[in-house]
């Protein structure tokens, strides 16, 4: 039987292997999958491949992984494959020679629900930022970065015990089903969708790269926003902090809190060391630390760790 759309497969990570999966087993044929490049990696420089690329080649897909998206000899790969559609998720900018060459276009999947959240980290941001509901969006790839017309995107809500790692999957999944409702919107109804022009707005939330400076917890925010910035880098690449004590400053990494609000007369930062637990106070509150790992330790519960560490009375999260 004949597949209905020839598609043209482009990722790198974990999130990305649903969606071809998904395209794998459709109707639609997938005529190459371009991936980032193998990478070394630790000590012993072992090269690593994309979650992708090992997905393609268990499957037999046929792989391309170009070291310039703008080189000719890319160009000539997307001619010879001859998609009628390209289908992006979690992969790099494109140039126009490339996302404009199918007839059908080039799509991308999202995880948020555009215009809120463009950028290289929307469920991170989502969670952070204490919001009730997130989804997934697909939308035509243009000039600028997540700004194309949106095709079509489905809601997903945000738990309170929610972390990335949890919804990341829930995205992931229903991520895969909205490309394959996608695609076959594309098969029956061409270059007629509907597809509806986002609105630009400065007020609405971004998501941008996540970096040293704004992963660091700030003990002066509320507790409940703390505890939204644990979960919201949970399991990578962490909330982290510093242990300040003795004249010294030792970096911790949070994996997991909860918190209690409460009054108290303490200083943000300061320490409350109770039956085991690790209190640290903040404005209206307390976030209590469940595990952590300290720089050049591995990771730990709370009572491992103080086990192990005699905190001293001047301690202090900075």
């Amino acid at each position: 039987m004949k597949k209905a759309l020839k598609v043209c497969f482009m990722g790198t990570p974990e999130f990305a292997v649903s969606s071809l999966a998904k395209i794998n087993s459709s109707e639609h044929e997938i005529v190459g999958v371009v991936t980032a490049i193998d990478k070394q990696a630790g000590r012993g420089r072992k090269i690593n491949q994309s979650e992708v690329k090992k997905y393609a080649i268990e499957n037999g897909l046929p792989v391309y992984q170009p070291s310039n998206l703008k080189s000719d000899e890319f160009l000539e790969q997307i001619k010879k494959m001859n998609p009628d559609v390209i289908v992006v998720v979690a992969f790099r900018m494109l140039p126009k020679v490339i996302w404009n060459y199918p007839k059908f276009g080039t799509f991308n999947l999202h995880a948020s629900l555009l215009p809120k959240y463009r950028g290289a980290a929307p469920i991170h941001w989502a969670i952070i930022n204490g919001e009730k509901e997130t989804g997934v969006t697909t939308f035509f790839i243009d000039e600028e970065i997540d700004t194309g017309k949106i095709i079509l995107n489905k809601k997903q809500p945000i738990s309170e015990e929610d972390k990335l790692g949890s919804l990341y999957k829930k995205l992931m999944v229903i991520g895969s089903d909205l490309v394959i409702e996608t695609l076959n919107l594309i098969t029956n109804d061409g270059k007629k969708l509907n597809v509806k022009s986002q609105y630009i707005n400065e007020d609405v939330p971004s998501a941008p790269k996540l970096t040293r400076e704004n992963t660091k917890i700030n003990w002066n925010n509320s507790a409940k926003e703390i505890y939204n910035f644990v979960r919201g880098l949970n399991p990578f690449p962490l909330a982290w902090t510093q242990l300040s004590e003795k004249g010294e400053q030792i970096q911790i990494k949070i994996y997991g809190a909860t918190y209690q609000i409460t009054e108290h007369n303490k200083r943000p930062g300061e320490i409350d060391l109770e039956k085991k637990r690790l209190g640290v106070y903040v404005n209206n509150g307390i976030i209590y630390i469940e595990e952590l790992k300290a720089e050049g330790k591995r990771k730990m519960n709370i009572a491992d760790f103080l086990n192990g560490y005699q905190l001293s009375n001047d301690a202090v999260f900075v």
